[in-house]
């Protein structure tokens, strides 16, 4: 068995298993100081023993990659300023004395897809979630996307027309950026109201659209890949999944002639299937992972 640790902005999941068959223990609460929420996690994974094998996190970020560096496996300068450099891997690793890996939420719920779920068979594909903020990870030619540090595609930027839409945005970094106009808090900075609160038919949802089609778009041109998995609390309001496929064909206009858009897209942009779990199922697939290599990495 292997424990799992999915950090989110606004909660935390942690379970003990082997896959989405087989699951011991689970639990969610809310991520509140670094002490609280890891004591508790820990708390759960301990209660194994010898049993546990290795044990995986998926967690918000930024997050230090590098091995060379001294803050790896620590969340780095996270809005979170409670989490700002702390280190993650040590923190699970060093009580518990199993081998650790650690990767963002978006890539480690990307792996959780691919091994379970909407992304079985592909090698190039992205996970993007839309809720608290937003992330977005994925792989490329099989390998799960690194590089400099990791994917960052809710800073990208979008067209942002100021008489239609004068909210500033939200980012504390870029203000208007995707993350700024369009995740769960730039809904209610917005509109004054929660998204769960609006109907379908509000104007909200189709700005909402336009915002993450124009994100999306920038990511198919420049990725190229064979399937967007879209995820998220805000992705929770189940129409808003046919509205932005339309944008994102509306606003393509044709350049891309290609099945996948004009006729299968549907098929393309999906909802992951692992739903909600696909997180903590990544961060089971990561500890898998490490304990097939037996060290933390």
């Amino acid at each position: 068995m292997v424990g799992g640790i999915e950090a989110g902005g606004t909660k935390t999941v942690c379970a003990v298993g082997t896959g989405p068959e087989r699951i011991e223990a689970l639990e969610r609460f809310p991520t509140t100081t670094p002490e609280e929420t890891l004591g508790r996690c820990l708390s759960l994974l301990a209660a194994y023993g010898d049993a546990l094998e290795a044990v995986g996190i998926a967690t918000f970020g930024p997050v230090d990659h590098d091995p060379a560096s001294p803050t790896w496996g620590y969340v780095t300068n996270t809005p979170k300023t409670e989490w700002q450099f702390v280190d993650m891997v040590g923190a699970v690793r060093d009580p518990l004395r199993v081998p650790v890996r650690m990767d963002t939420d978006v890539n480690g719920a990307a792996l959780g897809e691919h091994t379970w779920g909407a992304a079985q068979g592909l090698d190039t594909f992205i996970y993007l979630t839309v809720g608290t903020g937003i992330g977005g990870g994925g792989m490329a030619n099989g390998q799960l996307m690194h590089g400099l540090l990791h994917p960052e595609m809710g800073h990208v930027y979008v067209p942002h027309d100021w008489n239609e839409d004068p909210y500033p945005g939200w980012c504390m970094y870029h203000g208007d950026c995707l993350e700024g106009l369009a995740a769960g808090p730039a809904l209610e900075g917005r509109w004054k109201a929660k998204g769960e609160t609006l109907a379908p038919d509000h104007p909200a949802w189709r700005l909402e659209a336009q915002y993450l089609a124009a994100g999306i778009c920038n990511f198919i041109y420049t990725l190229s890949p064979q399937r967007i998995i879209l995820g998220g609390g805000v992705m929770h309001n189940a129409f808003l999944y046919d509205l932005v496929r339309t944008q994102v064909q509306a606003q393509m206009n044709g350049y891309l002639q290609v099945e996948a858009v004009l006729d299968g897209i549907e098929d393309y942009i999906v909802p992951p299937a692992l739903g909600d779990q696909a997180g903590v199922l990544g961060a089971f697939a990561l500890a898998r992972q490490a304990a097939a290599d037996g060290a933390a990495s």
